[in-house]
């Protein structure tokens, strides 16, 4: 039989509310009583249970991570640093994966099981958020926002990264640049075209239609776009990725066909995920810091749950991206 509060309470001399007190930390129970509960409960083994608590407190001391496509290479280097830090303040995480905003589980955020949402993955013309809203189910926007202040959010300056693409692009020389950009449903693709389009347009270079791709932040977006680009005459000198996995797929397309990156054809992402930096890719790209949005999100989302954040106007962390240089940008080809 598994081993009970009941058991701690026979073993340690006191109440089975005593025992549930005492670990909870309940400042009244004497520091004495607690120190015997807690050998009693060490001793036996003991595992409170969180159903069990739940019921008391009403809180389940979980939170749901919401995201769309767990098999892109972005979205699990968020998922450590998220566990680690809602496990500071002794939350557990579980994870939702939804495929479209048709197919949202709005049903299995909203039954109880779960005391708060990260969004990872939010369209700005996504129901979900407004919906939670409604349900006042407190979430927060990580990386992506469907639409700014109406939450709790922490970001990078996208448009502020878009910006120092097209610069580094521009300031080693190039003037037939192309972009491929990310979906303009998404807050990130969007922001990032913004800030590129708009450096560029201060240097004088126009980002004509036939340069201008969009699509999934996927690795086939970068391959098929990278494909079309190299068949237009004269072809760019440089191209833009909306993130690092439609430059991967972007370079792996011009391997494929015999262009040399840099020399003949530089290349530049967007988030600095670890795969960029290795020596098969030696990705540049605009890096930020991951670990930092990812443990800022959460602990925006503890905060408001356990009522610290004293303001009720949403809350946004913006981190502020650096130009990460390596081996895919070189001066154009004479």
């Amino acid at each position: 039989m598994p081993i009970t509060s009941r058991d701690v309470a026979r073993l340690a001399g006191v109440s089975q509310p005593t025992v549930s007190r005492a670990l909870r930390g309940d400042p009244r129970v004497a520091a004495d009583t607690r120190a015997r509960v807690q050998e009693a409960a060490e001793a036996l083994g003991y595992v409170p249970s969180e159903a069990g608590r739940s019921l008391v407190t009403r809180r389940t001391k979980r939170i749901g991570i919401v995201v769309s496509d767990l098999t892109n290479p972005f979205y699990p280097h968020l998922l450590g640093p998220l566990h680690d830090e809602l496990e500071k303040h002794s939350y557990r995480m579980m994870v939702f994966t939804e495929r479209s905003d048709n197919q949202v589980p709005l049903e299995q955020l909203v039954d109880g099981s779960i005391d708060g949402a990260v969004l990872l993955t939010s369209n700005l013309d996504s129901r979900l958020p407004a919906e939670l809203q409604r349900r006042r189910l407190p979430f927060v926007f990580l990386n992506r926002e469907s639409s700014p202040h109406t939450a709790d959010a922490a970001v990078v300056d996208n448009e502020l990264g878009g910006r120092l693409a097209a610069a580094h692009l521009t300031d080693t020389g190039h003037r037939r640049i192309a972009g491929i950009f990310g979906p303009d449903t998404t807050s990130t693709g969007r922001d990032r075209e913004l800030g590129f389009r708009a450096a560029l347009a201060e240097s004088g270079i126009a980002l004509p239609g036939v340069f201008t791709h969009r699509g999934p932040f996927e690795f086939d977006t970068g391959y098929h776009a990278m494909l079309e680009l190299l068949g237009t005459d004269p072809r760019p000198t440089a191209v833009f990725c909306g993130n690092d996995v439609v430059a991967i797929g972007a370079l792996n397309a011009a391997m494929s066909k015999g262009v040399g990156i840099p020399d003949e054809l530089s290349l530049i992402g967007f988030d600095n995920i670890p795969m960029a930096e290795w020596e098969a890719f030696r990705l540049t790209t605009v890096g930020h810091d991951l670990d930092a949005m990812a443990a800022a999100a959460a602990r925006l989302l503890v905060e408001r749950l356990e009522n610290t954040i004293s303001e009720d106007r949403p809350q946004r962390v913006v981190l502020t991206p650096q130009l990460v240089e390596r081996a895919t940008v070189a001066p154009p080809p004479a």
